[in-house]
C-alpha cells in the first residue's frame, strides 16, 4: 500500500528532485506540498513547488505556502548553491495554477487531524512550518504515521564545520522539533553526501526526455558548480526515498539535541548513540548507512516511470 506523505520542502535543486520522485514512487502517494524559505525566499520556493507539480504531472496536488522567516534569526538563503531562481540552470513554464488558500500551518495540523496515523510528515527544509503547527497542536506528534526528515548530521555540517543547512537555519525551530515527543527519523549528511550523481547516473538522466534535459541535468549543473568531486548530491531525495523503500538505509537509535547557542556551533545536531536505553530517552533514528548502487536504481526506476507518464 503507498505511504501517504506531506511534504514540507524549500524548493530548492534537490527539493525539486523529491518532488518527482514523491509523485513517481508507486510505494507514495503525495497528499500534498507545504513550502518554507530556505534555499530561496518563500516566493520563489513556492513558485518552485507549483511549476515542478506541473512539470512532472503533479498539478493536481495542493501547494501551501508557509513561513517567510526562520523563528527568531534572520533569514539566511542558500541562492549560492541553488541560483538565484533556486532550480539552478532549470528553466520551467510558469505553473497555470496559484497556491492553495491558507497556511501550511493549518494545512498540515488539519490534514494529519483528519486521518490519524496514515500521514508521515517528510520534511526537506527548515523546519519552522513543523516547529509551528506542533506547536500550535502537540498532538501531531502523536498523530502523524512517522515523522522523516533530511538535515542535520553525527558529523561535520556544510554550512559551517558544524551544522547542516536546514537545521543551521533555523536552530530554533530544530530544537523545538527534536523535542516534540516523537521519533525523528533523520536522513542527514552521513548518507546524503554519498548520493553523487556521477557521470553515469547523469548519462542515464539524459536518457529520460524533457524529465531529464528540462529538470534534471540543468538542475543538477548548478551544483556540480559547488559540489564535491563525485558528483552532485541529491539529499533531499533520500527523505522520500527512506519512506518508499527504506531498506535502503541502515537507521541507529540515537538521541539528538540541537545546539542554539554556541558561537561556533549552532544549528549543530549533537547526536549521542550511547544514550541510556531506558524507554523515552530516545528522540531518533539516524541514517549512517546507505546502498548507494540500489538507491540510485530505485531513484533513475522512479524518474523514467514520471519520463514515461509525461510522454518522453
Amino acid at each position: 500500500m503507498a505511504q501517504r506523505i506531506i511534504l514540507d520542502c524549500d524548493p530548492g535543486i534537490d527539493d525539486a528532485l523529491a518532488i518527482a520522485f514523491a509523485h513517481g514512487h508507486p510505494g507514495i502517494e503525495l497528499v500534498g506540498i507545504t513550502t518554507v524559505a530556505g534555499n530561496v525566499g518563500l516566493v520563489k520556493t513556492t513558485a518552485n513547488a507549483l511549476a515542478v507539480s506541473e512539470f512532472v504531472g503533479a498539478a493536481g496536488t495542493p501547494v501551501t505556502a508557509g513561513c517567510a522567516g526562520p523563528l527568531l534569526r534572520p533569514a539566511l538563503d542558500a541562492r549560492h548553491v541553488h541560483g538565484d531562481s533556486g532550480l539552478g540552470g532549470a528553466v520551467l513554464p510558469p505553473a497555470t495554477a496559484s497556491p492553495a488558500p491558507g497556511h501550511a500551518i493549518d494545512y498540515i495540523v488539519d490534514t494529519v487531524r483528519a486521518a490519524p496515523g496514515e500521514i508521515t510528515l517528510v520534511a526537506t527544509g527548515p523546519l519552522t512550518n513543523i516547529a509551528l503547527a506542533v506547536k500550535r497542536e502537540p498532538r501531531l506528534a502523536d498523530w502523524v504515521r512517522r515523522f522523516v526528515i533530511m538535515g542535520g548530521s553525527a558529523g561535520r555540517g556544510n554550512v559551517t564545520p558544524a551544522a547542516e543547512y536546514n537545521i543551521w537555519a533555523d536552530p530554533e525551530a530544530a530544537a523545538a522539533v527534536f523535542r516534540a515527543g516523537w521519533t525523528v527519523t533523520m536522513l542527514g549528511l552521513d548518507v546524503t553526501m554519498q548520493t553523487g550523481a556521477t557521470e553515469a547516473v547523469l548519462r542515464r538522466m539524459s536518457e529520460l526526455g524533457p524529465l531529464g534535459s528540462g529538470l534534471l541535468l540543468p538542475a543538477l549543473e548548478q551544483y556540480r558548480s559547488v559540489s564535491e568531486p563525485g558528483g552532485p548530491p541529491v539529499h533531499d531525495v533520500c527523505a522520500v526515498a527512506w519512506v518508499a523503500e527504506p531498506d535502503l538505509f541502515g537507521l541507529v537509535p540515537a538521541r539528538v539535541q540541537v545546539e542554539v547557542a554556541g558561537q561556533f556551533t549552532a544549528g549543530m545536531t549533537v547526536t549521542d548513540f550511547d544514550f541510556p536505553g531506558e524507554v523515552g530517552s530516545g528522540n531518533a533514528l539516524v541514517a549512517m548507512r546507505i546502498d548507494v548502487d540500489r538507491f540510485w536504481d530505485a531513484t533513475l526506476g522512479t524518474y523514467a516511470r514520471v519520463a514515461a507518464a509525461m510522454g518522453r
